[in-house]
């Protein structure tokens, strides 16, 4: 009788895999297994082989992102949701650094190669709200904000999660958003306090003021 796959196996085995990278450590079969404390055979048990285990790393990481970005509920308030959508970006990439590193290296393959596509269309999906609400102006192209809006969120994310700033930093996404809404329409006054309500959860930034 085959034996029950347990999903923490493989889930320790994908963090462990990423923390490796980025700790520069050699990612082998042997070294992996003894740093995960299994056997060999769980590499080929849930991943088919090390390059198995390649191909689900990088998916696993946009997989937690989808989690994330569904788990913000639809309000009245499409700037708010919008700036929601970008903070459970960044809580993705703190709750896992390592993931995060390997999600955008295209040297490694995608399961599904439209991991990082739907990603950006809970974006465009709610400029598109907001421009429907009379929020941003009927002009503004949906897929270019939500672009322009994921580059602010991927900043702070890199620079946070993986880089040299403290979290703090994350504050300045209050200015930047407003900034950038603003210019897509958005009552300056309106917009920002959409923005701070959205730029808020459990990591606790300091909203200037």
């Amino acid at each position: 009788m085959a034996r029950t796959k347990d999903p923490a196996v493989r889930t320790l085995l994908l963090d462990r895999a990423a923390q490796m990278l980025r700790t520069r450590e050699p990612v082998t079969l042997r070294a992996l297994v003894a740093e995960a404390g299994v056997s060999t055979m769980a590499v080929y048990t849930y991943f088919g082989g090390m390059d198995g285990l390649w191909t689900a790393l990088r998916q696993e990481g946009f997989k937690r992102l989808a989690g994330k970005l569904e788990a913000v509920e639809t309000s009245a308030d499409p700037v708010c949701d919008l700036t929601a959508l970008g903070y459970a970006y960044l809580t993705n990439a703190l709750e896992n650094p390592d993931l995060y590193r390997v999600m955008f290296d295209d040297g490694f393959a995608l399961e599904d190669t439209g991991a990082a596509d739907d990603t950006l269309h809970h974006l465009v999906r709610a400029v598109d709200r907001a421009k429907e609400g009379g929020r941003f102006h009927g002009t503004v192209d949906p897929l270019q904000l939500a672009t322009q809006s994921w580059v602010i969120g991927h900043g702070l994310a890199s620079l946070v999660a993986t880089g040299p700033l403290p979290r703090q930093a994350l504050a300045h996404g209050v200015s930047l958003l407003t900034a950038l809404f603003t210019s897509a329409g958005d009552e300056p006054g309106r917009c920002r306090q959409s923005v701070v309500r959205g730029w808020g959860g459990p990591l606790h930034p300091v909203h200037p003021g």
